[in-house]
């Protein structure tokens, strides 16, 4: 009996110690007949600007899993996964979050593109994510949060706390989800207070027990009209461990920026579209590494999530293969190092786009920014699903007034950030001008605008008032830096502005894309004074 009660009594030491110690394992030792061994890593995967690429998520939520065999894992996201492809364009984003759903994400932040269907109705699906959001600087005009600022994950004998950002600039590029028609302002994400409002939740989080913090943000690291960008952030703050940022598309498996007390601090993107899944270990004794793995490499699988994935696809095979016409040569938004050309400067994409909203509603020339235009079209047919990955948003053409002056403000504003990316490069039809690109400042000269009588282009006349066809999105404040906000709509919401694409090809092109579009047409001459 005495033996036997030794035995339950050391096995009850034994048991109770392996509670304490999360999911260690155990061996003979001199004392009490156990040693453990190392705390095990905390492994954090993360995306960031999905924009629907939703072939990848069965394979980004497999690896998660199979890194849960081996350490405390968690999924985590950066924003700008309900919009920016076919899924989300033809679903609203319904179909994005019937996928996410399944995903298990631990934490994820907003991007500016979830904002593109009004703040309703992202709240509306967001609740359906099965996943906590995170966002220290969403909050309505009464200073309410509409989410918590972070997210507290233990993990093992570790507290983790993930901070969500998202980029103020989406009050400029999404400004119709933050003012009313009537030009109220309903939210804000204080725009002059975003690096304060991050360090007071990181001392918050600090007090409550965080071992850790992430930063999971869409702030991106280029410069911007509002001045707040990750490499800022860090720039601005302390007690900041690692930022895992979104926006900017950028491939970084770990970029170093020193905080506001001089210690390196890491900042990290995946790029876009799962091309890559990033992968934050953090070692036992506090030690962050980060990679990224290319979406080839990655051979595990979500059961589950495939299924959903399968389930999305099936229902959009039909009607995304619907051939719409014949295209000869690629459409181009990239350059030849992978940079988005079609926000610096004239593109065959462009060209074709914004001569579809001019013929198409009979306007005198037409604007379309950039930034609209998200993928490139392949030479061969061209399907109803191609289009839709082209120009993938709700946006509706429309023709606003505007004087020769006001058009040549537009212009100049919205060309002023050569040769850095912007989504409110102007790409048009109906007119050619030159930019003086130097480092004080761009100038737009010789500006002509093409006589729809004469088929000759003609010295733009400042005075005279213009037709002008672009997207209610540039209408309404959200692009070309709001300069159209406040002219006069003559034709609101004609047509969708992948259908206006899809009406000039088949109506006005006979179903064939040819060698008019095999190049930029030379609209836009950049010179560099």
């Amino acid at each position: 009996m005495r033996k036997n009660h030794y035995l339950s009594l050391l096995s009850l030491v034994v048991m109770s110690a392996v509670a304490l110690t999360g999911c260690k394992t155990s061996k003979l030792d001199k004392h009490f007949g156990v040693v453990y061994e190392k705390e095990k890593s905390i492994v954090v995967i993360y995306d960031n600007d999905v924009h629907c690429g939703i072939d990848g998520y069965a394979k980004m939520a497999g690896l998660r899993d199979a890194v849960s065999d081996t350490a405390y894992a968690a999924l985590v996201s950066s924003g700008d996964y309900l919009q920016g492809g076919t899924t989300g364009a033809l679903s609203h984003g319904q179909y994005i979050v019937d996928i996410m759903k399944h995903m298990d994400y631990d934490a994820i932040t907003l991007g500016n593109h979830e904002f593109d269907y009004g703040v309703p109705a992202m709240l509306k699906l967001l609740e359906q994510a099965n996943a906590p959001v995170a966002c220290v600087n969403f909050r309505d005009m009464q200073g309410k949060r509409i989410f918590e600022p972070y997210v507290m994950k233990q993990m093992g004998n570790k507290k983790v706390a993930f901070i969500g950002a998202v980029t103020p600039t989406a009050m400029a590029t999404e400004a119709y989800s933050f003012f009313d028609k009537d030009d109220n302002q309903l939210y804000d994400l204080a725009e002059k207070e975003v690096y304060q409002m991050v360090q007071e939740q990181v001392n918050a989080a600090r007090k409550s027990g965080a071992d850790y913090v992430v930063m999971i943000t869409h702030l991106g690291e280029d410069k911007n009209s509002m001045n707040v960008d990750s490499h800022g952030l860090v720039e601005a703050t302390n007690g900041i461990d690692i930022v895992l940022d979104g926006h900017t598309h950028s491939v970084i498996p770990h970029d170093i920026v020193n905080n506001k007390d001089g210690k390196p601090i890491i900042v990290t993107q995946t790029g876009t579209k799962l091309a890559n899944i990033g992968k934050l270990i953090i070692t036992p004794d506090g030690k962050f590494s980060t990679e990224l793995v290319p979406m080839s490499e990655c051979t595990h699988v979500s059961a589950k999530v495939q299924h959903a994935t399968d389930s999305i696809n099936n229902l959009m095979s039909e009607l995304v293969n619907r051939k719409i016409c014949k295209l000869d040569y690629d459409l181009h938004i990239l350059d030849e190092n992978g940079k988005q050309a079609v926000r610096r400067e004239e593109t065959n994409a462009g060209d074709i786009v914004t001569d579809a909203y001019r013929a198409v509603t009979g306007a005198e020339i037409a604007i379309t920014n950039g930034g609209g235009i998200r993928s490139e079209a392949k030479a061969g047919d061209l399907t109803y699903g191609n289009v839709i990955a082209f120009l993938p948003y709700d946006n509706y053409v429309s023709i606003v007034e505007i004087t020769g002056s006001q058009l040549l403000d537009v212009l100049e504003t919205c060309t002023s950030f050569i040769p850095v990316e912007d989504g409110d490069f102007p790409q048009v039809s109906g007119m050619k001008f030159t930019v003086h690109a130097s480092r004080e400042t761009n100038r737009v000269t010789d500006l002509i605008i093409l006589n729809k009588k004469t088929n000759e282009y003609e010295p733009v006349d400042l005075g005279r008032t213009y037709q002008l066809a672009t997207i209610d999105y540039c209408i309404t404040g959200g692009g070309l830096r709001s300069k159209l906000k406040k002219n006069n709509v003559l034709k609101p919401s004609i047509v969708v502005y992948n259908e206006c694409l899809i009406q000039y090809v088949v109506e006005h092109l006979n179903g064939h894309i040819g060698e008019e579009y095999a190049q930029p047409q030379g609209r836009i001459t950049i010179v560099k004074d």
